[in-house]
């Protein structure tokens, strides 16, 4: 991840790359508040978002948002996993789904969407990319 090409974005509606990796980085921590709270209000005027200036911080909240994912999982039942978490914005529901269904959706299956941009940006910036499900073309094995 090339710092000198963190404020740099394929189209002017995209996000920049360091912007990019920095949302990759925050997603995790949703996981402790889905599992610590019935619903969260999302309220956007409050949000401050994480924007990463260098790569030891980007990878330093990526590990640190991970281990508290995994701790905020630890001990929970597939009851407890089972239950209804809403989200809002303001008073009203934007959706509702078990806590199970929501990191799915929210954590896992968004990390992965936002991954594939980032594999797109760096390959754009001719950044090697890694292995991944399988031999990338620049990882040769």
């Amino acid at each position: 991840m090339p710092e000198e090409h963190f404020g740099w974005q394929p189209h002017e509606k995209s996000m920049t790359l360091g912007r990019l990796a920095s949302h990759i980085a925050e997603t995790p921590a949703w996981a402790v508040v889905i599992l610590n709270t019935e619903e969260f209000s999302m309220n956007m005027e409050t949000y401050k978002r994480f924007e990463a200036e260098s790569v030891s911080e980007l990878l330093d909240v990526f590990d640190r948002n991970c281990t508290n994912a995994a701790d905020a999982m630890k001990d929970r039942s597939d009851a407890y996993m089972q239950q209804i978490w809403r989200m809002k914005i303001g008073e009203r529901t934007a959706f509702e789904a078990t806590r199970i269904e929501v990191i799915r959706a929210m954590i896992l299956n968004h990390a992965i969407h936002h991954r594939g941009q980032l594999d797109v940006y760096l390959r754009l910036k001719d950044v090697p990319l890694p292995a991944i499900y399988g031999p990338s073309a620049d990882s040769g094995r």
